[in-house]
């Protein structure tokens, strides 16, 4: 075995594993390539010469201009991320509290309303009879 050299292909599990680490890395370059082209296209605060410019930094030099941007801007991208986060949340619970809150549409939700029916019943205030009236008006 002299002059003759191992390489990982004559090991099936071992180029396997090589292949998938490579893949593997592969696909988060894209993930992290997309996410500062999002980035630079999300940023208000970066006029149109700015986004151009890294642009075609981060497309002419993939891996030093993602590195630079990474370095120059990713406490800032991180920042924009939380953001825009945050942004999203407070839009969807003024969504839920406008469409499903107490008061949503006239009288309240059907909910609502039968728990005071049945509030209403409970302290005496209204015969079986009457609470089932009400209950089939709400329900119907």
């Amino acid at each position: 075995m002299d002059g003759y050299l191992y390489m990982a292909y004559d090991y099936p599990v071992l180029g396997a594993f090589l292949t998938f680490l490579w893949f593997f890395l592969w696909v988060v370059w894209l993930i992290l390539l997309f996410k500062v082209i999002t980035d630079v296209f999300r940023d208000h605060e970066l006029n149109g010469w700015g986004k151009a410019g890294w642009l075609v930094f981060v497309i002419a030099l993939p891996y030093l201009g993602v590195l630079v941007y990474l370095v120059a801007r990713g406490k800032g991208m991180s920042e924009r991320e939380t953001r825009r986060a945050r942004t999203e949340r407070e839009a969807f619970d003024t969504y839920i509290r406008e469409t499903a809150g107490p008061g949503a549409g006239t009288g309240g939700t059907g909910v609502d309303q039968l728990a005071r029916l049945s509030e209403l019943k409970a302290k005496g205030d209204l015969t079986e009879n009457e609470y089932q009236r009400a209950k089939e008006k709400i329900l119907a």
